[in-house]
Parts: C-alpha cells; sequence; structure tokens
C-alpha cells in the first residue's frame, strides 16, 4: 500500500453524524470482485439524482448541487471532515476502498466504527481522531470558499493549519503508525519474513514427508 508520511491537501466538511458504510458505498456496489473502480459510487446516493448501478458510466448522471463533494472548491479534496461515529454499520471493506479510490488519504472524525477504523488502516487511509471541540473548530473554517488546507503529519502525528495558526495532536498505536509510514499492509509485514517461512517449510517437510502433496495434485 502506499506509505503514508505527511499530508497536505484541501478538506471537504461533511456536516453528518452516524454516516454508515452503506451510505459511503451502497450495498449494490458489494456484487463486485475487484478492489478497484468504487471511487465514482462513493456516497452515491447523495451524490447523485438518480439510483446508480454496478458498472454504470458515472460521467453523464445527473449530480446533486448541495451535496459537498460536488461543490466546486471541494472537488479536490484529499483530506474528509466529519462528525462523530463515521463508518458505523456493516463491516464492508468497501468503504475505505472507495473513499481512497475518490482521492481521500485522510478522515477526521471525532470518533468512528470500529471495524470501518481497523479496515482504513488496514488499506492505508489514516482515520484521525479529534476530540468535539477541535472538531467544531475545524468545520468553523472549513466551510468557505477557498477551501481550507490542512497538514496532517503521521510521524509527529499533528494536524495543523499551513499558516500554523492552529494544531492538534492525534493518537495512533505504535505499530499501525509504523505500518502506514512504511507502507505495509499484512500481506507485505508477512513476506517480510519469506526466507524463515521458506526454511521452515523446507525443514518441516524433510521432518514429515508424508506431510508433501501428491505429484500432480495440489
Amino acid at each position: 500500500m502506499e506509505k503514508f508520511e505527511r499530508l497536505e491537501g484541501i478538506v471537504a466538511p461533511l456536516d453528518r453524524s452516524n454516516v454508515d458504510t452503506d451510505a459511503i458505498i451502497p450495498k449494490q456496489f458489494l456484487k463486485s470482485i475487484r478492489r478497484t473502480g468504487f471511487g465514482p459510487n462513493l456516497f452515491d446516493e447523495w451524490r447523485y439524482l438518480d439510483r446508480g448501478e454496478p458498472g454504470q458510466d458515472c460521467s453523464g448522471r445527473p449530480l446533486n448541487p448541495d451535496f459537498v463533494l460536488n461543490q466546486p472548491q471541494y472537488r479536490d479534496a484529499t483530506i474528509l471532515l466529519a462528525r462523530a461515529n463515521f463508518g458505523c454499520g456493516s463491516s464492508r471493506e468497501h468503504a475505505p476502498w472507495a473513499l481512497q479510490q475518490y482521492g481521500f488519504r485522510a478522515v477526521i472524525a471525532p470518533s468512528f466504527g470500529d471495524i470501518f477504523y481497523n479496515n482504513a488502516l488496514q488499506n492505508g487511509l489514516l482515520p484521525v481522531v479529534l476530540d468535539e471541540a477541535q472538531v467544531d473548530a475545524l468545520f468553523a473554517r472549513a466551510g468557505g470558499d477557498p477551501a481550507l488546507r490542512l497538514a496532517i503529519d503521521l510521524q509527529a502525528q499533528t494536524v495543523s493549519t499551513l499558516d500554523a495558526e492552529s494544531g492538534f495532536r492525534f493518537d495512533i498505536a505504535p505499530f499501525r503508525k509504523y505500518c502506514l509510514i512504511n507502507g505495509l499492509d499484512d500481506v507485505a509485514l508477512t513476506l517480510r519474513k519469506a526466507e524463515q517461512i521458506h526454511a521452515f517449510e523446507e525443514a518441516h517437510l524433510r521432518a514429515f514427508p508424508w506431510l508433501a502433496p501428491a505429484r500432480g495434485r495440489p
């Protein structure tokens, strides 16, 4: 996965609490067995005025002009600002995929659904937990034009405005921080031990040769 060290980007303010994963990526799009192509359907029922279907070309669909991501100043946003309990609901991993494939690299909120939070970290999307007052302060600045820009420094664990007038510190588990900074998902972490794994497999089969698969069989 892509490394996350420092991000400077436009903030899109989604002023809603309890945004569940079905709102992030509606259930009809879970039919896909691929891990790509979900960005155009992020917040599908809020972004568009019609119902979206898997495989549909979204370029000609009618947009909801009142939805934040359809407002010109936020269309290149890489940081999503949300309210409490973002990502609640079902455990679908498609939710962080859709956010990433739209272009978001981080989500800031007072709290997250537990499964969404872990899925996001596993996929290189940084969920930043700030307290309610800090999130309120960011919303107060994020609603104008031009849009608010923030810097998120994962090494320092800080969120700050580019003019450095205000900044907040956030917590993250050291192991998750290490994985994000180094771009390591679970597969990449395992492959770092590939030599030791192969050595164990060879030694194990020498000790227990009857466990080897028969020739011509998987």
